[in-house]
């Protein structure tokens, strides 16, 4: 049977008190995975909660100065035997559908919150703990959005898939890995669908040069689309690659044009890359010897690539 005591909830102050742990590098791997985690879920919550407060009155916070006001707040909370903290979107939802606006609606929570453990400890006491979790529910039912389970299969499939995802992570791991594993399917299916949107218009100029207008952007997720929208043999001997409208943006974009390069090569033809931007000149200079195009520029000030061979 449990102690009475363990239970109990004692008002006061809280006193100064640095934690008495060995200040050593095997303390910081205990401490540093749990540490980030605290940290992550903390700031989501908070930018979450901000960004929901900007929609509903229809102001626009600041980002950063929360963020820093929020970990030097935890960081003396540490010193004091408190525990870390974040914005609460429940309360704060609660708090402006109540009609708080400014600083004051705060600053009235948290001496009411700080009054109750120090006066009003025992009647907290005696609250049923089956009472708690009701307004937990409460307010979880009313912060939820409620609407976007009418709206899911309005949206793309891959939205809706990743809406689903992220929910329950949420619920069997925690907000943080959630948000972290969300931010990457995000970020592949952004891929995939930018891999996939690469449009090519060609035209013969007055010299009977080949030359190709690019629109897209080139990197690992469009790379295997730019080589398949060639065929050298086709080409007359000469090809000029307009890149205007397209933006190479990583390595394997070089690679793609290096590979291109060099099928026309096997031909005796030349490939001329033109209008490249100043990001994807100075990968090529950046990847030296790595790849065999070459950077110059030509009378008109253009940036040109160009693979001469024979």
């Amino acid at each position: 049977m449990l102690d009475p005591g363990i239970l109990s909830l004692k008002g006061g102050l809280p006193e100064f008190h640095i934690p008495e742990v060995p200040i050593n590098i095997e303390t910081l791997k205990i401490i540093f995975p749990y540490s980030i985690l605290a940290a992550s879920v903390g700031l989501i919550e908070s930018l979450l909660t901000l960004t929901l407060v900007d929609e509903m009155t229809e102001t626009r916070g600041h980002g950063n100065r929360e963020c820093l006001g929020q970990g030097a707040a935890n960081m003396l909370c540490g010193v004091f035997g408190a525990m870390g903290g974040c914005a609460m979107i429940g309360q704060s939802m609660i708090n402006i559908k109540s009609g708080g606006r400014g600083r004051l609606s705060g600053i009235t929570a948290a001496i009411t919150l700080l009054a109750f453990i120090l006066i009003g400890s025992g009647l907290i006491e005696i609250i049923p703990v089956g009472a708690l979790v009701g307004v937990m529910f409460i307010v979880v039912i009313s912060t939820f959005e409620w609407t976007s389970l009418g709206i899911i299969k309005k949206n793309p499939r891959s939205d809706a898939f990743i809406i689903i995802l992220v929910s329950i992570i949420t619920v069997v791991e925690d907000l943080a890995i959630a948000v972290l594993i969300g931010v990457i399917v995000s970020a592949l299916v952004f891929a995939w669908k930018k891999g996939s949107q690469f449009e090519i218009h060609s035209e013969t100029n007055q010299k009977g040069s080949k030359v190709y207008h690019l629109r897209g952007q080139l990197f690992f997720g469009s790379a295997r689309n730019f080589s398949e929208l060639f065929n050298p043999a086709d080409d007359p001997d000469d090809v000029i690659i307009d890149f205007h409208y397209s933006r190479v943006h990583d390595h394997s974009g070089i690679e793609a044009i290096n590979a291109l390069a060099e099928r026309y090569s096997k031909l005796g033809k030349t490939l001329h890359l033109i209008d490249l931007s100043s990001e994807c000149c100075q990968l090529l200079e950046t990847a030296g010897d790595m790849v065999e195009v070459k950077v110059y520029e030509d009378l008109k000030n253009w940036h040109i690539a160009t693979d001469k061979l024979g």
